[in-house]
């Protein structure tokens, strides 16, 4: 019996559960800085080997920049730019540099393996950092594929020059132009491949040797075609108006994609928060310098017209300023060495890109699995390797080098809103670099890369559209559920 005043015995409730987040909330969960930072070189079974200095980061982006531009795209900007080509390179230098004094400052704060995709998801939430690193993807892998190509045309100068001898059409060249199979293309990436498995010290001083041969191979490009310019070839100087320059433009930003393979070394520099937005900002002065200086130079020494069609134009310009072969023998062996660099190191940006996604649950574990005594992620490195090899014997130039473009110019969109959202979420954080006058800059590098992606042709949307769709349809079925901020939830 329950005495007079005393309160019945009640049943005790359960407590409730959290409630689970909404669909829109899963969507937009972020991952703090500090973990990000906190699981830097991190991988499943060991871990990446922080052994880079400022030289070699620096190396690591001329290397990933320096000759796609010149070596390869020259003969596809020329026919849309005429001698106008420069000011393409100018305008696209100048789009890449506002996006690089973003990535600077990202690289400084937030200094870890998956670049735009690392600093998107810190900032702007797991969908969008999906979409980048899908776009990453897009433009590593593919622009790997598309060097490649082009090695292959340099070779074959290099061994009709030396031995009289050519690999024909039918295996040095991708279907749809002449051929059946591209075997040089997917040669020089499975080399590259045997340097990364190697480890990513040895990797940046096999780098550093290519860099400085392409450098010597260029000045000695400008030094023998100075003396065919004509003065003639310059005129007229825009010869399909703005439109044709924007065209080029577009096309020739592919070759500025060198400082973000900087900044997917972030957990294997030994200083990142000093060393990463240097080494970024003084490749990107260096590369389009010679990028312009050799530009000028090409186009002062042969017609525009003639450039049409031509894979390997420098080699064919040194010929026919000198009427001997030696000169250009010699240009292609530097070109041979060059684009291998370009093929080796945005073939380490791709491998380190897949690395932070896979560590975050969004694309499979093999991705970040580590070789302890090596340090490298090998499983991820033949994987991807595989995958652009045979990208690179099936696809012609072309097509390649706008896909990538459209992907670096999203992602580095994406970028330059990122900084922005930071300043605002954490504007105490501390910053090595800071981008001057930010707002401003950062908006107008988001504007600049809109502006180009509108000058890419619409096969090239149409590409990117049904490459955006199979990306969404890969992370609603796998890394939405797979994700590790997910799993952290239940």
């Amino acid at each position: 019996m329950l005495e007079h005043g005393a309160a019945p015995p009640t049943t005790p409730r359960p407590e409730p559960e959290p409630p689970t987040a909404g669909f829109g909330a899963r969507l937009m969960r972020r991952k703090p800085v500090e973990r990000l930072v906190a699981e830097g070189g991190q991988g499943a079974g060991g871990s990446l080997r922080r052994s880079l200095g400022m030289w070699q980061l620096t190396m690591i982006s001329i290397g990933a920049t320096l000759g796609t531009g010149i070596f390869v795209v020259l003969g596809e900007a020329v026919p849309d730019a005429g001698p106008a080509v420069t000011v393409s390179f100018v305008i696209a230098g100048l789009t890449a540099l506002f996006s690089a004094l973003s990535y600077a400052e990202l690289a400084g704060t937030i200094p870890v393996a998956g670049s735009s995709y690392s600093y998107a998801y810190a900032t702007m939430g797991e969908l969008i950092a999906w979409v980048c690193g899908w776009c990453l993807i897009l433009e590593y892998g593919v622009s790997v594929a598309a060097v490649a190509v082009g090695w292959g045309e340099y070779l074959n100068e290099l061994l009709d020059g030396t031995l009289g001898i050519t690999i024909p059409d039918a295996l040095s060249a991708p279907p749809g132009d002449g051929g059946v199979f591209n075997l040089p293309a997917l040669l020089v990436v499975l080399l590259s491949m045997a340097f990364l498995l190697g480890g990513a010290k040895e990797s940046a001083r096999a780098n550093t040797i290519m860099v400085g041969v392409k450098i010597a191979a260029l000045i000695l490009f400008c030094a023998v075609a100075f003396t065919g310019i004509r003065a003639g070839n310059y005129t007229p100087f825009m010869p399909l108006g703005m439109a044709g320059v924007s065209a080029a433009g577009a096309t020739l930003f592919f070759s500025y994609i060198g400082f973000d393979a900087a900044s997917t070394a972030g957990e294997e520099a030994k200083n990142p928060q000093r060393d990463l937005p240097r080494a970024i900002m003084l490749s990107l002065v260096i590369v389009t310098a010679l990028y312009c200086l050799v530009a000028a130079v090409a186009v002062g020494a042969l017609p525009w017209k003639q450039f049409d069609g031509s894979e390997a134009a420098l080699a064919g310009i040194m010929e026919k300023v000198t009427g001997q072969s030696f000169w250009a023998v010699l240009l292609a062996a530097g070109a041979v060495v060059a684009i291998a660099s370009v093929v080796l190191t945005v073939l380490y940006g791709q491998t380190r890109i897949l690395f932070a996604m896979s560590r975050d649950g969004l694309v499979p574990k093999v991705f970040s699995a580590v070789h302890p005594r090596t340090g490298v992620p090998r499983a991820n490195t033949v994987i991807v390797s595989l995958f652009c090899g045979v990208l690179a014997a099936a696809i012609p130039l072309g097509q390649l080098a706008d896909a990538t473009s459209i992907g670096t110019l999203f992602a580095f969109a994406l970028v330059n809103i990122a900084v922005i959202v930071l300043r605002r979420t954490r504007p105490t954080m501390e910053r090595t670099f800071r981008v001057p006058l930010s707002p401003l800059f950062p908006v107008i590098g988001f504007a600049l890369c809109l502006w180009m992606m509108g000058s890419l042709e619409v096969v090239t949307w149409v590409v990117f559209g049904v490459w955006m769709a199979v990306g969404l349809v890969l992370y609603f079925g796998y890394g939405m559920r797979r994700s590790r901020l997910a799993t952290a939830e239940k």
